[in-house]
């Protein structure tokens, strides 16, 4: 089976500038598509910017609302798929999501954060309630996470036990919280025997201040490409003869022993 080459897009965009960020969007999807990537990431709320306060209501939109018709288009346009984080309108409800659309512009996946960050998020938004959220890309399994779901490790884990074989993960990873990126990121597509795509928002916006730092880590806690603290498009593959190859050589999966864990829920 060939590798999944994936781009990961370091970028925050304009905050409350939907069209611009779509044109960002859809700029690096096209260099991302020269490069023969099949598959595109963007950090955590890209369409709509994350430091947006009380413009959250105006700008969430349905999961099939004319932002998710745009990024269709340009998933047919360049011949890739593309995840994307955005505000999530369901009636009154409000929720910090991720959508995957597919080559020929289908939805294949959306996931709702279920760990919700800090005041700001836990204002505006509803947390998630489904843990594993999954589609298919080219015989890759990939599963959803949102920034700081992935800081516990029983998220990944659960990704584990159910196939996942690349996890996407849009994030706004800000200041001093850096080691995540550096650290924790290769460290949980080690110990749950996956690839992890951890994709961030960069420099200022409101109050907040945006690492960088972007990364494919591999199942071998090997960090395949990683970005700087800028504005910054890197590419990296997804092999599935290597993940299958240090599975067999990693047995955390096989060498559980849940019962001794009951105590942990």
């Amino acid at each position: 089976m060939p590798s999944l080459r994936t781009a990961l897009l370091q970028s925050s965009g304009r905050p409350g500038a939907v069209a611009e960020n779509l044109k960002t969007l859809d700029e690096a999807a096209a260099r991302a598509a020269d490069t023969g990537a099949r598959l595109l990431v963007a950090p955590e709320l890209f369409l709509t910017g994350y430091a947006i306060g009380d413009a959250v209501p105006e700008l969430a939109e349905p999961a099939d609302g004319p932002g998710a018709r745009a990024v269709a288009e340009i998933a047919v346009r360049h011949g890739l798929a593309v995840l994307y984080g955005y505000p999530e309108r369901d009636g009154e409800r409000i929720f910090n999501a991720s959508q995957l659309i597919g080559p020929d512009g289908a939805s294949l996946a959306n996931y709702r954060k279920t760990h919700l960050f800090g005041c700001f998020e836990q204002e505006w938004f509803t947390p998630g309630e489904q843990t594993v959220v999954q589609a298919d890309l080219d015989g890759i399994r990939i599963g959803l996470l949102i920034c700081y779901d992935v800081e516990f490790p029983e998220n990944v884990r659960a990704h584990a036990l159910a196939g996942t074989d690349l996890l996407l993960v849009p994030t706004a990873q800000m200041h001093p919280f850096q080691f995540v990126a550096e650290s924790v990121i290769p460290v949980r597509a080690f110990e749950s025997q996956m690839y992890v795509a951890y994709v961030n928002r960069t420099g200022p916006e409101g109050e907040f201040e945006f690492v960088g730092l972007s990364c494919l880590a591999g199942p071998d806690g090997t960090v395949r490409t990683r970005a700087g603290r800028g504005e910054e498009l890197v590419v990296g593959e997804v092999d599935p003869e290597f993940l299958a190859a240090s599975r067999a050589a990693n047995p955390y999966l096989n060498d559980r022993r849940p019962g001794l864990y009951g105590s942990l829920g």
